[in-house]
């Protein structure tokens, strides 16, 4: 049978558990699976009918290497432009000029620069990061923030990273975030998801991503035009992509805001969703077979 390849990283080698539950539907569709993992020089990308970008959560710390590895892969999906354009939140600001409602966000890659407001509620995370690490929430008005923040923003520009600051979207409190999937540019399914920070800390999964309190959510019609526009407002192609994943919260109006737009590596928590497993085995066989 043809082989696709689903591109891991070296902590999960054999892929995680969302995608291992695509082997058996992937094989009905007359396809067998290989996990690859991308920084492995021993695999030959040029023998898979399709190179799907899955777990390769490791990459944040090697960002020109992997961008580097996308550009060398033959039939990956999503392409490597895609890969570049989208694995530095940076992203966000050619969305707002774009016309998208974005959650307010500050970009700062001298420590010299980084100065949070007295009050409020803030977050603060690498502007090349996965799985929420590196992510952290600080109340203005606590003693000891602003230092903990500082620090926190002198760990991440001594590493190499931009540091992104937004404030703390208060609605999320109760509303959490609602991610909604695309599978080939069709709408699969969506979730919703737990307040990530604060409170207490969440587990970390073999250093890669924090655990998420999930569960399915039918996305509102404010919800779904976002996610449309958002497609419509990329400085590419958008029928290039084989999974496109939107994450908003409740704005202070009630509207919502994009929160990320992720492209290249999304947990699409399949396990929420009847049926999805199906669509999204039959997306990646319909790119493999064109």
């Amino acid at each position: 049978m043809p082989e696709i390849c689903l591109v891991t990283c070296s902590r999960l080698p054999d892929l995680d558990d969302d995608d291992q539950l695509l082997v058996a539907p992937l094989a009905d569709l007359g396809f067998t699976v290989v996990p690859g993992v991308w920084d492995d020089p021993s695999i030959e990308w040029d023998r898979f009918s399709l190179n799907v970008v899955r777990s390769t959560w490791d990459y944040t710390d090697r960002r020109a290497d992997f961008v580097n590895w996308a550009r060398s892969v033959p039939r990956l999906l999503n392409p490597a432009d895609v890969v570049e354009w989208n694995t530095d939140k940076r992203y966000l600001t050619e969305l707002g000029r774009a016309g998208i409602p974005v959650v307010e966000t500050k970009f700062v890659s001298d420590l010299s620069a980084f100065d949070l407001p007295d009050s409020g509620e803030w977050v603060v995370k690498p502007a090349v990061g996965a799985g929420s690490l590196g992510a952290d929430r600080y109340d203005m008005t606590a003693a000891g923030s602003r230092e903990r923040a500082n620090s926190h923003a002198a760990r991440l520009i001594d590493a190499g990273h931009t540091v992104m600051i937004q404030p703390f979207v208060e609605s999320i409190v109760d509303a959490g975030e609602t991610s909604v999937m695309l599978m080939n540019g069709e709408f699969s399914h969506a979730i919703g998801k737990g307040l990530m920070l604060g409170g207490h800390t969440l587990a970390e999964v073999e250093g890669l991503y924090r655990e998420e309190r999930i569960n399915a959510r039918a996305p509102s019609d404010g919800e779904m035009r976002l996610a449309r526009g958002t497609m419509a407002a990329l400085p590419f192609d958008s029928g290039d992509l084989l999974y496109a994943r939107v994450d908003m919260v409740p704005g202070p109006d009630g509207e919502p805001l994009l929160m990320e737009l992720e492209l290249t590596e999304p947990s699409m928590f399949m396990v929420t969703a009847p049926g999805s497993l199906e669509r999204f085995a039959a997306a990646i066989a319909a790119r493999a077979q064109a």
